[in-house]
């Protein structure tokens, strides 16, 4: 996964120790058609499906960073529509020896155009999926999931 130039200088810094990063899950919803479809990619690090993820850039607001990774990752166009979730996800040991925890803010968006393909080479693949026919996700992603399907709703926050 290609690291923000930020967190590059960070590490310049402060090696492999622990950081506290801001994360965004876009939970994006396609609603165009009969019945609503979820955008997922496969990450190329896991092979797992997930929601579109990524790191929000300093200075940044959070719905515009979910929005931003969705057209990185997938070449889609949403707009978020609400704040979903909020919690903490890790700690993370990557295979470099780096440490991170995220604060994780899952965002509830809506396509507004483009087709789904891998195109910034952080996953193998990306697609639509109908809501009853959704690949195996951890429980921490299905949850993600679930807590932005409502189209309304406050956010929820992990304990």
């Amino acid at each position: 996964m290609p690291v923000p130039p930020f967190v590059l200088a960070l590490r310049e810094r402060v090696g492999h120790d622990q950081l506290w990063l801001p994360g965004v899950t876009a939970v994006v919803l396609r609603e165009d058609g009969p019945r609503p479809r979820l955008l997922l990619v496969r990450r190329s690090d896991t092979g797992e499906w997930t929601p579109v993820t990524g790191i929000v850039d300093p200075g940044e607001d959070p719905a515009v960073a979910a929005v931003r990774e969705v057209l990185e990752e997938a070449d889609v166009v949403a707009t978020a529509q609400r704040l979903a979730l909020v919690g903490v996800v890790g700690p993370v040991v990557y295979d470099n020896g780096d440490r991170s925890l995220y604060l994780d803010l899952t965002f509830r968006c809506r396509w507004v155009s483009g087709d789904p393909f891998p195109a910034d080479g952080e996953n193998t693949d990306a697609g639509w999926f109908d809501l009853d026919a959704l690949p195996a996700m951890s429980a921490s992603m299905s949850a993600r999931v679930a807590a932005a399907l409502p189209a309304r709703g406050e956010a929820l926050f992990t304990a």
